[in-house]
């Protein structure tokens, strides 16, 4: 294991892992037309948490394809296998593992076609470690896909009451756990810091709107992103508790609304390797 540490806010308890479900039927669509498989792929998925995006990369990467998804959390990966074996295309494989640390078998280093991310490097104290271990994990021609978030970018109309002071709280709590919630816009550099060349960027809508199907999962997210951050968010002194529940209680108020809106989108870099 790594001696630095990732730090995760949201924790892995089952309400969480029943935001991420929340979060992957938002995202998934968007994260596979990105991605590109053509079929017959490996497929290294870091931080794969509870699978359904590796899932799907194993369906779109065909029964000739592989796909290995790693991630930390046990209670996450509990989640992802037991599904393993519907995807109805490649075969899967999910694994314990620290990818600060990365231990791959010898014959699995430079075997990969691609290698993904969604959602980690955010969590990371050193994001660039784990681009690296992704750049020596895929064979030369490989393609990295890094995709995440600047929480800076996000946007509610009409705001409410209370959110901007809450939402920078949460921005703050990843400062101090040694995070970068910016991340999503450095994706580039990390890529030419290392032996990959750049070679698109891209970004995967998130808003919504009143009226939209998906709006009341979409509502739903953003108070369970809070909510899970609850404690990392009162720590940076920046608000009351009481402030926090009612700041709550707007964006639920908000969600309402049958005119409200949001603008977000998670963005993504591609990469191959030299």
């Amino acid at each position: 294991m790594s001696e630095t540490r990732s730090h995760y806010v949201h924790g892995t308890d089952p309400e969480e892992q029943q935001r991420l479900t929340r979060l992957n039927d938002l995202l998934n669509d968007g994260s596979i037309r990105e991605l590109r498989l053509q079929g017959g792929e490996r497929i290294l998925d870091l931080g794969c948490g509870t699978g359904q995006l590796t899932h799907r990369m194993a369906a779109a990467a065909g029964a000739s394809g592989r796909v290995l998804g790693i991630d930390r959390s046990e209670e996450q990966l509990e989640e992802a296998r037991r599904h393993s074996g519907a995807s109805g295309g490649a075969a899967i494989e999910f694994r314990a593992g620290d990818v600060l640390a990365l231990d791959l078998a010898p014959g699995e280093w430079g075997s990969f076609d691609v290698a993904h991310t969604r959602f980690l490097l955010e969590h990371l104290p050193d994001p660039l470690a784990v681009v690296r271990s992704m750049v020596r994990a895929v064979k030369p021609g490989g393609r990295i896909v890094l995709e995440d978030e600047d929480h800076e970018i996000l946007r509610l109309w009409s705001e409410p009451e209370g959110f901007t002071e809450t939402w920078e709280a949460y921005i703050e709590s990843y400062r101090r756990a040694g995070n970068d919630p910016h991340v999503g816009k450095r994706l580039i550099e990390l890529l030419r810091a290392t032996e990959a060349e750049p070679r698109r960027n891209a970004c995967i809508w998130f808003g919504c709107a009143a009226g939209d199907p998906l709006f009341e999962t979409w509502v739903a997210n953003l108070l369970g992103v809070l909510r899970g951050a609850r404690d990392s968010i009162l720590a940076t002194g920046r608000m009351h508790e009481s402030t926090f529940n009612a700041t709550l209680e707007t964006v639920r108020e908000w969600g309402r609304r049958d005119d409200a809106a949001s603008w977000y989108f998670t963005a993504l870099a591609e990469g191959r390797k030299r």
